[in-house]
């Protein structure tokens, strides 16, 4: 695995590095050894899907509060989508920064979001497929969102013709 920083601190692409023959190709997906070279201490403690039917739904920005904070590992298992973290950590030297990176089935790319870090994607392709490795147990009371187009952040979300948003996520609450 090659394991590169990101511009928002604390934030990481994995990428595999597979091994390619006329059967297709095999590589590690996650490996905690790798991580913890780099001083990432990650323990699965959940696992989640999400397909997205159609190409331009915009599912985020999520992230879960203290004192139940979720690192996550997202990658893409079918289909295409434009994913991005933002910082809203106050004491981050990245704080209101954000970074996006297209994950696909094709590059195989893994991102790793720190803890309090917001987490959001838009699908490129119809049918598309994350895969969610988290830290933490989904805690309902402490799960929380900023807005996917909040002014402060200033995400430059790819041009679709349909935009698909849930009314949660439309309607989270501005950075103060």
């Amino acid at each position: 695995m090659k394991i590169t920083p990101l511009p928002i601190d604390g934030a990481f692409l994995i990428e595999q590095e597979p091994y390619k023959d006329e059967r297709g190709y095999f590589a590690r997906q996650f490996c905690k050894k790798e991580l913890a070279a780099r001083g990432l201490d990650f323990d699965i403690r959940q696992c989640n899907v999400s397909l997205n039917l159609q190409a331009g739904t915009l599912r985020g920005l999520h992230y879960q509060k203290e004192p139940f904070p979720e690192i996550k590992l997202v990658s893409c298992f079918r289909g295409a989508a434009y994913d991005v973290l933002a910082d809203i950590r106050p004491n981050s030297p990245t704080y209101l920064q954000w970074t996006a990176v297209e994950l696909s089935q094709d590059n195989a790319k893994t991102v790793y979001v720190p803890a309090g870090v917001a987490h959001g994607f838009q699908t490129l392709k119809d049918d598309t497929l994350i895969y969610y490795q988290l830290s933490e147990f989904f805690m309902p009371d402490y799960y929380a969102g900023v807005r996917w187009n909040d002014p402060k952040l200033g995400i430059v979300w790819p041009e679709c013709d349909c935009r698909i948003i849930n009314e949660r996520d439309a309607a989270y609450e501005l950075i103060k």
